[in-house]
Parts: C-alpha cells; sequence; structure tokens
C-alpha cells in the first residue's frame, strides 16, 4: 500500500504555480515561522507579496526554534485564534512546519499539554501549507510532528493523516541560505531517512526506486553543496531527495535510527540530523544481518561497497563532543525502548544493543 494524500509542486517557480492553490485556502493565514531562515531564505517576502496581491491577510508568529517545544505550540495556537486564522503557512526547516501541523492539530481539537500526543481525540485540521527552506527533514510531506517536552526533555513524536500538509511548496533557491553545518545537518537528515525505508519492517518494494535514486542522489550531490553552496543544480537534486525521504517514512516511519537520536538532542542539544549521523555506521551493522538482501541492493545500484560507503560517512566529519553519564544511560535507554519508532524495527532491539551504539561514539 502507499498513501500521500499531498499536493506537491516541486523547483522552478513552484510558488507561481501553486498560487492558485495558495490563495484558496482562507481569508487570513498564520504564517510558522523562526526568527530568521523565512526572511534570509526570501520566501517569507515572496508569500507575503502574494497574500497582499490576492487581498488574504496574515499574522507572523515567529516563536519557533529549533526542536519546537509544546509550549510553542500551545502559543502558536492561542495566536491563531485571537487573529482569526483559518490557515497556517509553515516556512522554514523541519521546526517551523512540524509546529505548524501541531498548532492546526491543537486549534482544531481544543487540545492542550496534557493530550497533545492522544491522535485519537484529532477530528479535523486547518488547512497548512508548508514551504522548507531545508532540505532534510521531508516534513512537508508527512503527517508527523515531533516535539520537546521542556519538562522531562524528553523528545517525542505523533501522526496522524490529519497532520498531512494539504500544500507543499519546494523552491530549491530557498535552500541558498544554508549555512554549512545547516547543509551538512540536514542532507544527513534526509539520508537517514531514506534508509530507514530499507529498515523499517514496514519496508515496501514500490519505494526503493526513489530510496536507492535518492540515496545516490545524496552521496553525488552533497559533497557539492557543501563545497559550492551556490550550485542551484546541486541544490535542487538535495531537496528532491530530501522529498523522496520524507514520501518513504510517510509510509515506512522511522526505526531506532531516529529514537537513538532523540535524546542526544533533546539533553545535549546535538541537531537532529548530526545525530542520526554520528549512529548512522552503528545502525546499519545493526541492521545487517535482517536486510542483508536490501542493502546489497542498494550498494550495487550504487556501483560501491559497504566499506566505501562508510569511509564517505567518516569523510563527512559528522562527531560530538559529550560525555554520556551513568544517568542519561540509566534514563534515556528506557525512553528509546519505549518510543514508537521501535515497533518498526526488522527485529527486537535491546537494552544492550541501544548501550553499545551509545558507548561507540
Amino acid at each position: 500500500m502507499y498513501y500521500f494524500p499531498c499536493r506537491v509542486f516541486f523547483a522552478e517557480e513552484a510558488l507561481t504555480r501553486a498560487t492558485p492553490y495558495l490563495i484558496g485556502y482562507g481569508r487570513k493565514a498564520l504564517i510558522v515561522t523562526g526568527k530568521q531562515s523565512a526572511i534570509v531564505s526570501g520566501a517569507l517576502g515572496d508569500v507575503t507579496a502574494i497574500l497582499k496581491a490576492h487581498n488574504i491577510a496574515w499574522h507572523i508568529f515567529d516563536s519557533v526554534i529549533e526542536n519546537p517545544t509544546i509550549d510553542t505550540v500551545l502559543d502558536g495556537a492561542t495566536e491563531f485564534a485571537i487573529h482569526d486564522c483559518d490557515f497556517l503557512i509553515g516556512i522554514g526547516g523541519g521546526s517551523p512546519i512540524d509546529a505548524a501541523k501541531a498548532i492546526s492539530l491543537t486549534a482544531a481539537n481544543k487540545l492542550d499539554k496534557t493530550n497533545m500526543y492522544d491522535t485519537s481525540l484529532f477530528s479535523h485540521s486547518f488547512p497548512v501549507v508548508a514551504i522548507p527552506t531545508t532540505s532534510g527533514t521531508g516534513t512537508e510531506v508527512t503527517p508527523y510532528s515531533v516535539l520537546t517536552d521542556p519538562e522531562t526533555q524528553k523528545k517525542a513524536g505523533f501522526g496522524s493523516e490529519l497532520a498531512y500538509p494539504t500544500l507543499s511548496i519546494i523552491e530549491p533557491r530557498y535552500t541558498l541560505s544554508m549555512s554549512h553545518a545547516v547543509t551538512l545537518n540536514t542532507g544527513i537528515d534526509a539520508l537517514s531517512h531514506l534508509l530507514e525505508g530499507i529498515y523499517s519492517n514496514k519496508r515496501n518494494p514500490l519505494l526503493y526506486p526513489n530510496i536507492f535514486s535518492g540515496i545516490k542522489t545524496i552521496y553525488k550531490n552533497l559533497p557539492i553543496v557543501l563545497n559550492e553552496p551556490g550550485n542551484l543544480i546541486a541544490r535542487a537534486e538535495m531537496m528532491r531527495a530530501s522529498l523522496y525521504g520524507g514520501m518513504t517514512i510517510a509510509n515506512t516511519s522511522t526505526t531506532l535510527q531516529h529514537s537513538i537520536g532523540y535524546p542526544l538532542t533533546s539533553v545535549y542539544g546535538i541537531p537532529h540530523g548530526l545525530a542520526n549521523g554520528v549512529v548512522m555506521k552503528g545502525i546499519m551493522e545493526l541492521y545487517y544481518p535482517a536486510v542483508e538482501a536490501e542493502l546489497k541492493d542498494l550498494f550495487h545500484e550504487m556501483k560501491i561497497s559497504q566499506h566505501k560507503f562508510f569511509e564517505w560517512i567518516e569523510a563527512l566529519q559528522l562527531s560530538i563532543d559529550i560525555h554520556l553519564t551513568p544517568d542519561f544511560m540509566d534514563t534515556r535507554i528506557p525512553e528509546v525502548l519505549s518510543s514508537r519508532n521501535m515497533s518498526n524495527n526488522p527485529f527486537e532491539i535491546s537494552s544492550e544493543d541501544i548501550k553499545k551504539i551509545y558507548l561507540d561514539l
């Protein structure tokens, strides 16, 4: 089975081509962003110019930080109601778009801090337009939103068909303003999504052409955009790979690859993509016996060996400088084991499996 209810406009003039749909979702938009990326990318100015030209009002909610919190979503839902908005536009990386999806559901279903993850309470949502300015999360085409609880330092997500954006507008030129670090970390995040489409026990051969193409694309183009940040052709290829990654996990979900990285982000502030990257070798080695045939097909398609692939990962110089304390292990390993992603692993994962990957960092 493959399910994908999102309308997507990709590449050159995507915003212009999507305008007839964009202006049809309501009379006032809550624009959900962070403080900078929507502005410096040019996306915010382009969107507000279109809204103004078509007499659609808007209110900007720019309080979203990296790894959006439950409190931020509640504040956004309040702003949505106070300003009498009837649709949302998320502009930025994964954090603003995830927040926009969660605000939509929170506002529509009158949710609060105690039940925001209870998908049984989701009966409807407000339209969400997603405009990514990074090429990594793929959240513009997924039914997921990942939030952090600042009280427990726990990062977790929910999934619902009602969380799919109604419209996704993917303009590669909006990624030209990404820093070197963000380019690297989001590219690794996209790679994680594609690999997890192979690892997941929900893996679907129908997705393999996109998965293999996406991984090959990142292997070829990530070094290019790191060395030539203004290369729009390579930027477009990275956004295509990110799109494929989002479409993949929308149907296969993520696995331990993501769950094990969440505590590194919520406790130590390690960027999400980097947290995925530093455990990537350990995860692949752990899963290899269960998905050997699929990985052999991948490396055959790429015309490289697994060893060569690991050499490429190492050449990207993904590293973190932290000391994982016994308290971290005692608290966070059970948290990893209890995360919803763990039901998607190709076999049962033990606490010792997780501990070994953490100790190898």
